[in-house]
């Protein structure tokens, strides 16, 4: 399994583009600088009034498919 992290600041107003279904994926760059992607629907139980802030793990098979998304830090 692989592992990759990453901070995310998302606005509550900016989600709100993938949530409508105006945007279906979140590209990011990681801590060590590679760019991943993955379903924006993963970060739903992390937003909050203002948003989403904080770091998050993603954790990936071997074939590197999303196995995880965990929020590690605020």
């Amino acid at each position: 399994m692989n592992e990759i992290r990453f901070r995310l600041q998302i606005s509550a107003q900016d989600y709100l583009r993938y949530y409508q279904g105006n945007l279906d994926t979140v590209h990011v760059r990681s801590a060590d600088g590679r760019r991943i992607q993955f379903p924006a629907s993963a970060l739903q139980k992390y937003i909050n009034h203002s948003g989403i802030n904080g770091g998050f793990r993603i954790v990936f098979d071997d074939q590197n498919k999303m196995i995880a998304l965990e929020q590690v830090s605020n």
